[in-house]
């Protein structure tokens, strides 16, 4: 059995690693980056069994993304590559010394053409937890219907159905968002959000009032990511709250699906809602303290070293 299943976008990320313009001769570091992959392989690193699904180029990139997956133990047995179109592409710069710019280059790309028919009924209806986000269906048609499609087979299963919100302006405006993803976050058990995107469904409030009335949706768990303050949850009625790890930012990008990871790692783990916060809370830590979305994620082993002296011996 597999332990969490996600599909959805990764694309190939350059990052310019000095402040500034884009310009001849800067340098980038170059990797991969998509909302799901990172959850996948963060729950990976807490040694659970997870798959991606997706579609990518045959390209050069492509290669690189399912050869670097396999590497952290994801299986990518069910991504589908397409050689009529390339991976998409995600150029990250530090525009200032503490603002960072990501532009996408993704209409047309590969993982624009996920479908339904990429979606295998048997690997959903055999997960523990079905893992989407907001962000796939606002890439088209045919990523819209694969998500409504996972979704159901997961419902009818009985498989834990997960969903952040992961509201992109870029993408779709807050009214089309809200229209598309209310439906999801009915069906789901599971819900992340931040505040301003639980206000698509709830409108505005404190953040447990705000995760209260998201649950009144549906969601047995409704979980608020309030970034540097930490974050909150409405678990079966009850809430609780778990304050930021504190560590010295390099990287923010990646730290919330670094936290979900966290999370779901934990209710695999038959966690308690305090301790499920509390590992994303840490994994959410990690993350911003290494550049890159997905490269600075803990082992399992690792979480205690945010706690105690600054060199462990």
């Amino acid at each position: 059995m597999t332990d969490l299943v996600t599909l959805g976008e990764t694309m190939l990320t350059l990052s310019v690693t000095q402040p500034g313009p884009l310009s001849p001769g800067v340098t980038a570091r170059l990797s991969f980056a998509g909302a799901e992959a990172t959850v996948a392989i963060g729950v990976a690193r807490q040694g659970h069994r997870t798959a991606w699904t997706g579609v990518i180029g045959t390209d050069a990139a492509g290669i690189m993304i399912l050869t670097s997956l396999r590497a952290e133990g994801v299986d990518v047995t069910h991504v589908r590559a397409d050689a009529s179109r390339p991976t998409g592409l995600m150029l990250r710069q530090r525009r200032t010394s503490d603002r960072t710019l990501a532009t996408y280059y993704r209409k047309g790309q590969a993982g624009c053409g996920l479908s339904p028919e990429d979606v295998d009924p048997d690997l959903v209806a055999g997960a523990r937890i079905l893992h989407v986000t907001g962000i796939t269906p606002a890439l088209g048609p045919g990523p819209l219907e694969a998500v409504r499609h996972a979704v159901g087979v997961a419902r009818t299963a009985g498989t834990t159905v997960s969903l952040d919100v992961n509201y992109r302006s870029m993408l779709w405006s807050r009214e089309e968002a809200a229209e598309v993803l209310l439906p999801l976050v009915r069906e789901a058990d599971v819900v992340f959000a931040g505040t301003d995107e639980a206000e698509l469904f709830v409108g505005p409030g404190s953040a447990a009032d705000t995760a209260k009335a998201l649950a009144e949706l549906g969601p047995r768990q409704s979980v608020i990511k309030l970034g540097a303050a930490g974050a909150l949850a409405v678990v079966d009625g009850e809430v609780f709250f778990q304050p930021a790890v504190p560590v010295t930012a390099v990287d923010p990008i990646g730290a919330g699906d670094s936290f979900v990871a966290g999370y779901l790692a934990a209710l695999l783990d038959g966690a308690s809602p305090a301790d499920r916060l509390r590992t994303g809370a840490v994994c959410g830590a990690f993350s911003v303290s290494v550049p890159g979305d997905w490269e600075g994620l803990p082992l399992r082993t690792e979480g205690s070293l945010l706690s105690g002296d600054d060199v462990r011996r």
